[in-house]
């Protein structure tokens, strides 16, 4: 049996971290769901930078992709994830900083 190497490193073999993104971006609508306060107008001007379907289409038109918004905003997101104690959203974003930003 062969097991499968993450490189993050030097390649990113292995890794999807558009998958990993999509997964923070899952965590947030859950916890804007559950929570409509918090989502206030920062997240709400952020989210309109990303696309509807961003697990499908991973950009919307101009702006940066949602990799890259996910990890320029890293510490507001942890922030936001942290404030409410969503275990959830924190542990995707750990992933994806680990992995990918």
């Amino acid at each position: 049996m062969q097991t499968t190497t993450k490189d993050r490193y030097v390649t990113f073999k292995n890794i999807d971290c558009y998958e990993n993104a999509s997964m923070v971006l899952d965590a947030m609508c859950k916890l804007f769901e559950s929570e409509p306060k918090s989502k206030n107008e920062f997240w709400a001007r952020f989210m309109e930078m990303i696309p509807e379907n961003y697990r499908e289409v991973f950009s919307l038109g101009e702006h940066k992709d949602t990799l890259y918004q996910v990890c320029s905003n890293l510490f507001y997101i942890y922030d936001l994830f942290e404030e409410y104690d969503f275990e959830e959203g924190i542990t995707a974003m750990e992933l994806c900083e680990l992995e990918c930003c």
